[in-house]
Formats: structure tokens, sequence, C-alpha cells
């Protein structure tokens, strides 16, 4: 190992190293991914795309702990992810990740006090802290079902950031938004981002979408998933520039070239 190589193994906050996951089916023994590297580093916001079926999703489960390896290792802060735990936060693509029962503020102080991360008052204090940067003061004691899936999903964001977690996995979040909505909730998130500086991991099929949210770009190929290449993405004053569609022209052909 090189002198370099040994730093960035010794201060990677997430080290995915050779990991080849499976699981079963009905017919068959499904192989997700097989042998992905990459390293996720403070403050990153790395994004992981692909097409559909390249086990993205899969991969981040296993970040999460709900998953095993069946070969290589996943390692947080040098120590090897066994379970799930509340050092890694997940928000999914689904509307209904909140407690029906519970209030905007009761369910970011559930997962608070459930999880141990703080007790009560500490925990309505920061509850209320986080919803107030996703813009939902007023929301506070409205129950889900009265919101619209944007506003669910800046409560499930709200309550991922709450319990200050090493690193926010994000799958797919704002896939089944509306073209406008998603594209305002990608804008908050890179607010949120400037604001505190948190560490994601975020899984996206969108080209556009990976360049918009993230600082590295690791691209994986169909199924079974492998690592093609890892890219940095562009500057925030580049979007919407030649420099854009050259960066998704380029990472189009590398997924998809025979």
């Amino acid at each position: 190992m090189t002198l370099h190589q040994f730093v960035d193994a010794r201060s990677a906050l997430l080290s995915v190293e050779g990991v080849t996951l499976q699981y079963k089916t009905e017919d068959a023994l499904v192989t997700a991914t097989h042998r992905v590297d990459f390293q996720v580093f403070q403050s990153d916001r790395f994004v992981l795309l692909g097409p559909s079926g390249c086990g993205k999703s899969t991969l981040l489960k296993a970040i999460g702990g709900y998953l095993s390896p069946t070969e290589g290792q996943i390692k947080l802060k040098g120590k090897e992810v066994t379970e799930p735990g509340p050092d890694r936060m997940m928000v999914f693509q689904e509307f209904d990740q909140l407690l029906p029962w519970k209030t905007v503020g009761e369910n970011v102080v559930f997962a608070l006090t459930a999880s141990g991360r703080a007790k009560p008052a500490e925990a309505r204090e920061r509850a209320r802290s986080y919803i107030d940067k996703v813009g939902l003061t007023k929301f506070i004691d409205s129950y889900p079902h009265m919101l619209s899936g944007g506003m669910k999903q800046r409560v499930a964001i709200a309550r991922g950031m709450a319990m200050e977690p090493d690193v926010l996995l994000m799958d797919e979040p704002f896939a089944a938004l509306d073209a406008l909505t998603r594209r305002k909730m990608q804008d908050e998130l890179l607010q949120l981002w400037d604001d505190t500086h948190f560490t994601v991991l975020f899984v996206t099929h969108s080209i556009e979408e990976a360049i918009r949210i993230g600082t590295r770009i690791l691209l994986l190929s169909p199924h079974p998933g492998q690592v093609k290449a890892e890219l940095n993405s562009i500057s925030p004053s580049e979007l919407g520039t030649g420099a854009q569609a050259a960066l998704e022209t380029r990472i189009n052909d590398m997924l998809f070239a025979s």
C-alpha cells in the first residue's frame, strides 16, 4: 500500500471494500453487486448512479446494516458494519415512511428518544430546529395525512438529520415527486448541506440529478453492479452550462457503451 492509499484509507468515513451482495428469490440466487469498492469522506455528497437493477439500493441497505455482504466488508469509522444503527439514517422514496398516528414533531422526537439519541427535552428542541431547517415549522403539529408528498419527504429528511448520523443514506428520495417539486427538493437539500455540511450517500438513476446533488459520482454497471468509474461532479456555478452537458454525455457513454 502506498502512503497516499494509507492516508486515504485512514481518513475515509465509510469504506466499501470488495463487496459482493446476493439475495434469494423463489427461483434463483441473485447477485446484486460484484466486488464493489469505494470510499466516502466527511461532508461528501456521494452519489451511486446506475440503471435500474444495478444493485444501488441493495448496496445502500447493506451500508445501513440490513443485509450482510457475501464477500468483502463495509466499515464506518474503521468499524465493520454488522447491523443497523443510529449512526446511519435512511430516507426512502416512499411517502409513507412516517408514523401516521404521530404529528410531524412527534415523528422526529420519537426517532430521537426511541434510539436513545436524546432525552425528551433535548429531542423536542432538536426536532424543532431541524423541522425549521426544512421549512415546516407551521406544520409541526400536523399529521402525515395532512401533508403533500414533498412535505412528507421534508419531514423524513428532518428526522434523519435530527439524529445527526455519521452518514445520511438517501434511496431515490425524490423519485416519486413531480418534476417541479423534485427540483425544489434538490435545491433545498443542497441548501441544507451548505448550512450543516452533513455527509450524504445518495442513490439515483438520473444522470442530471447525480450531477446536481453530488460532489462525487460512482458509476455502476447494469446487473450485477460493478464499478465502472468514479468521477468528480461540477461546481454549482457550472450547472446549466456546457460543462454539465459534456459531463452528462460522458456519463451516458460510460454507462451504456457496449
